[in-house]
């Protein structure tokens, strides 16, 4: 439908809008409306369907001031549940949504609120119930009305999706039909996007009222990309693609640049590398990719956008509606998918009617995607100067090149001297045939064969050798590896006993044969039958050890016992024997006076027998020895009677 460009509102003071609105906006200096934002938001505040397509940063956020506009002029309060539903395809074109928004309706008494993954799950279901706008991703909406029973969408009046084509889309197909379902019939249908779908069956799904508008803001735009946006291509090869953006960095230090990838293991890899790189660049590295927290995606998103010269290396979960302010150069060191990812990945610049410039860069057999471009009304053009100015310096590559190069030396050199040891022996052998054949033919006179010698001259025997020893600082790892080398285990103690054999120390190796044999193999993994055989010999290796620590236990308690017992009748044998002695010797002392007593008692024998004389030497010792024979006899009879 034409709109008459003089009575066209220009300013959103010239709409119907609130007070309210109209402060918020003028707060965020929104105050001049683009042309996709004055052809649909007279339309939506009158409550019709709208399919609106429009370039890349031309405003298409804002168009969403209508939803705002109804729930005020409804008077729906926060109590009042869910009223307006708004999808976008990632996580940060969502955030992106739900903080403009946010400051556009700051001052009206309605509730926003974002869900998305990454965030936590268990604060959004317990405040799901009170918003009155919810802006989200599609799996995150849909885990809610599966999962969430206080989440309600029967007073959903109005759906919004932003980029409505890659919502629509196969990969979000399922998940979209189940968000539908679970919609009203009756309600507001609103889609923006700049490639927008053109599918009768997808927006047969959403249920199109019959007076739904359909917009093309730029539909007799000359190109589909924005105007201030220049755009080149380079033919590349695989190997020199890192080295081509490099180069290109480190000449364009003081631009705000997106280096677009494909998979996020690129990114990780290209963002970890650059930041080894000699010399660094004088600019801040940043990566975005969806295998990130989102905690670290958003700050990642906010750094970006407020600094002014930094690298944000990104997979297309950056290339759909975010907003980054001043971005420069747009890089795609990958062919993109299609024509509408490339539209939406050089859109991250020149917005808002600024400048700025993009370069894809192509492998050789890609360069049918140029032809697919051009054919889409993108003015694209060849760009012939790959600018390598300079190799980047990678320390760990570099130590590596060095390697294969010594390697590659020495593998040359020894092929030389072993061509040379070959030559050497073919000459010896021809020498050898020579006087075999002069040696023979001496009586031959016909037949005679001229030798001539060979001097063989050695140039490297001649040459003085070079006893030059380089010295190299042998450093802590290079140590290791050799004792590695060496199969040398180190920090291993071995004790040794006195007969010489190793004292093994079954906690920290094996004991049983069979567990040795195990670990001096050189085999990797692990054998489970083998593991257990060794559990049972180890096993009854310790049943053994245990028996003979308790049976030296109690060899050990039985001596001690027999030692104990033996003490205490030695002291009981000494206090006996100190007893006996002392009763002795008073005994003796009682006995020798009894005997003293009985000897004076007893009559003279000379009186009784007679007076013997002794009539020399030898009877006189004969008759003493008699004498005392006789009276020893008469002790003792004293003594047994004594005793009886």
């Amino acid at each position: 439908m034409a709109i008459n460009k003089s009575t066209a509102p220009v300013l959103f003071s010239d709409l119907q809008l609130s007070a309210r609105t109209l402060k918020g906006l003028n707060e965020c200096n929104y105050r001049d409306l683009t042309e996709i934002q004055r052809r649909t938001i007279n339309y939506a505040l009158q409550g019709r369907d709208i399919v609106a397509a429009a370039k890349t940063g031309s405003g298409k956020t804002l168009a969403l001031v209508p939803i705002i506009e109804h729930l005020y002029n409804e008077k729906w309060e926060k109590d009042h549940g869910l009223r307006a539903l708004v999808i976008a395809p990632s996580r940060e074109l969502a955030q992106q949504i739900y903080d403009v928004i946010g400051r556009v309706a700051k001052y009206h008494d309605v509730s926003i609120g974002l869900i998305i993954g990454g965030k936590d799950l268990r604060r959004e279901k317990k405040n799901i119930d009170r918003c009155n706008i919810l802006i989200g991703t599609p799996g995150r909406i849909l885990h809610h009305m599966d999962q969430t029973f206080i989440f309600n969408c029967d007073n959903t009046k109005y759906l919004v999706l932003d980029e409505a084509d890659r919502c629509l889309d196969m990969g979000f197909k399922q998940q979209m039909d189940s968000i539908i379902k679970n919609l009203p019939a009756e309600r507001q249908t609103l889609l923006f996007s700049a490639t927008q779908t053109k599918s009768v069956q997808d927006l047969a799904r959403l249920s199109l009222k019959n007076n739904a508008m359909y917009v093309n803001a730029h539909e007799h735009a000359t190109y589909a990309t924005p105007d201030g946006l220049q755009q080149l291509y380079m033919i590349c090869n695989l190997g020199d693609k890192l080295s081509l953006l490099w180069s290109f960095l480190r000449t364009h230090q003081k631009h705000k640049i997106v280096v677009f990838l494909t998979t996020c293991n690129q990114v990780t890899f290209v963002h970890k590398a650059f930041q080894q790189m000699k010399p660094s660049l004088n600019l801040s590295l940043l990566a975005l990719h969806g295998h990130l927290h989102q905690d670290k995606r958003s700050k990642t998103c906010a750094e970006f956008g407020r600094k002014q010269h930094a690298v944000m290396f990104a997979t297309d979960a950056a290339s759909r509606g975010l907003d980054f302010s001043n971005v420069t150069w747009i890089v795609q060191m990958d062919c993109p998918e299609d024509v509408a990812t490339y539209i939406h990945r050089v859109g991250r610049s020149a917005r808002r009617n600024n400048g700025g410039e993009s370069l894809l860069v192509l492998l050789p057999s890609e360069i049918k995607m140029i032809e697919k471009l051009q054919s889409n009304n993108i003015p694209i053009k060849q760009s012939k100067s790959l600018g390598l100015s300079e190799t980047p310096r990678i320390r760990a590559v570099k130590r590596k090149e060095k390697k294969e190069a010594k390697i590659e030396k020495s593998k040359n050199e020894d092929g030389e001297s072993s061509d040379k040891d070959v030559n050497k022996i073919d000459i010896n052998h021809k020498n050898e045939i020579s006087t075999f054949h002069d040696e023979d033919d001496e009586s031959d006179d016909c037949i005679t064969i001229k030798r001539k010698n060979v001097q063989i001259d050695d140039n490297e025997d001649s040459e003085p050798e070079n006893n030059y020893v380089s010295k190299k600082v042998v450093t802590k790892a290079a140590a290791a590896k050799k004792t590695l080398r060496k199969n040398i285990i180190p920090n291993k103690k071995i004790n040794f006993d006195e007969e010489g054999q190793e004292i093994i120390d079954s906690a920290k190796s094996k004991v049983s044969n069979l567990g040795r044999e195990y670990e001096n193999e050189e085999t990797s993994g692990i054998n489970i039958k083998v593991a257990r055989e060794i559990l049972k010999e180890e096993d009854k290796v310790d049943k053994l050890r245990y028996q003979q620590k308790i049976r030296e236990k109690h060899r050990e308690e039985k001596m001690k016992r027999k030692a104990l017992k033996k003490g205490q009748k030695d002291e009981e044998d000494n206090d006996n024997d100190n007893a006996d002695g002392s009763y002795d010797s008073g005994e003796e002392n009682s006995e020798s006076e009894s005997l003293n007593q009985l000897i004076s008692d007893l009559p003279d024998p000379d009186k009784i027998y007679g007076k013997i004389e002794n009539t020399s030497d030898e009877e006189s010792d004969d008759d003493d020895e008699g004498v005392i024979h006789r009276y020893l006899q008469g002790f003792l009879i004293l003594l047994i009677l004594f005793i009886i």
